[in-house]
């Protein structure tokens, strides 16, 4: 036999700390180790014996038959040794999440969060939705789209619910052009009220295809579209808006699916039939919610601002007066 050099190095390893050691669980390793030296010179030399009695009847290794009761006193002494470190390791564990909990603790009250259960007083005036802290949202929009719902719906919940609406560009914009700086100027102009119900909302100027918003900040979900995204608020806005237990609840998505798709028609005639369905819808109500403006109204008077083909020529008499009373209210 050809004498082979060793490859790697003699070198001590470090193990790390971090891990647990795990135990040697071989039969011959333990009972040599456990066991005396007179019984284990007593095993080994019954192992050779049964090794030579093997070894006239077969070519094959031989091995020493199980010692049943010696096997027993080892799974027992295993079991033993494992039960104590394993609650030792537990202690350890519980400790630690004791640790974990006051240190959160901690940072919730540096951040000035309750620690008490939110009591949900008003769970059935939302059909049935539940109130919770509202997210501060995000909406990405384009210049060309302004979304006018915001300063709609800002005004016309002045007295109601506040919509405080920062506005950025984003790299991609080199310039938003005078109709979105005279809507941000706008916005300013409708004053903040402490006192009053709050959602903020961060308004990005951003070349993107479709008006969307962002209400969850721990996972991209997008909301797509301005009309959505007035369902959206309405739902979480001043309870006179929210129209989810009112009887024209259908009317009222009917209405804003109106507005989703007139905001798509790309010719003129497709744009006017819209505007017939509208009509159509309004009757002989004053509003599209019955006697108030709702989020159907929101909705319907952007709308038409973001087309600026349609004119009161494309308008019928009823629509062109529900345009005044909604006007006086969104102020736009």
């Amino acid at each position: 036999m050809y004498e082979l050099k060793t490859l790697l190095p003699q070198f001590d390893i470090k193990l790390p700390t971090c891990m647990y050691p795990l135990k040697n669980v071989s039969l011959a390793a333990d009972s040599l180790a456990s066991s005396s030296p007179s019984s284990a010179s007593a095993s080994t030399s019954s192992c050779k014996l049964e090794a030579s009695r093997s070894s006239k009847t077969s070519r094959n290794a031989a091995t020493c038959a199980l010692d049943l009761d010696f096997l027993g006193r080892q799974i027992q002494q295993l079991l033993k040794d494992d039960t104590a470190s394993v609650a030792a390791r537990q202690e350890k564990v519980l400790k630690q999440l004791e640790e974990l909990k006051e240190q959160l603790g901690q940072i919730r009250k540096g951040l000035g969060v309750c620690g008490k259960t939110i009591q949900h007083t008003t769970a059935f005036q939302n059909g049935g939705l539940k109130e919770v802290p509202l997210q501060d949202v995000v909406i990405n929009g384009h210049p060309n789209f302004i979304p006018y719902a915001l300063l709609a719906l800002k005004n016309a919940w002045r007295d109601l619910y506040t919509i405080d609406v920062k506005t950025f560009t984003h790299s991609t914009m080199a310039d938003i052009g005078p109709a979105a700086r005279e809507f941000e100027a706008n916005l300013a102009k409708v004053p903040v009220n402490p006192a009053l119900p709050k959602i903020s909302v961060t308004l990005i100027w951003k070349n993107c295809e479709h008006t969307e918003m962002i209400s969850s900040p721990t996972m991209y979900v997008p909301i797509y579209g301005e009309v959505n995204i007035i369902r959206y608020l309405g739902r979480v806005g001043p309870a006179e808006y929210r129209y989810e237990g009112s009887p024209l609840c259908n009317e009222i998505d009917l209405v804003l699916d109106i507005c989703y798709q007139l905001l798509r028609c790309n010719t003129h005639k497709t744009q006017v039939a819209m505007v017939r369905l509208l009509d159509k819808r309004l009757q002989q109500q004053q509003y599209f919610g019955g006697s108030q403006m709702s989020v159907a109204d929101i909705g319907v008077y952007s709308s038409l601002i973001r087309m600026p083909a349609i004119t009161d020529k494309d308008l019928t008499p009823a629509l062109v007066a529900w345009r005044k009373r909604a006007k006086l209210v969104a102020q736009i």
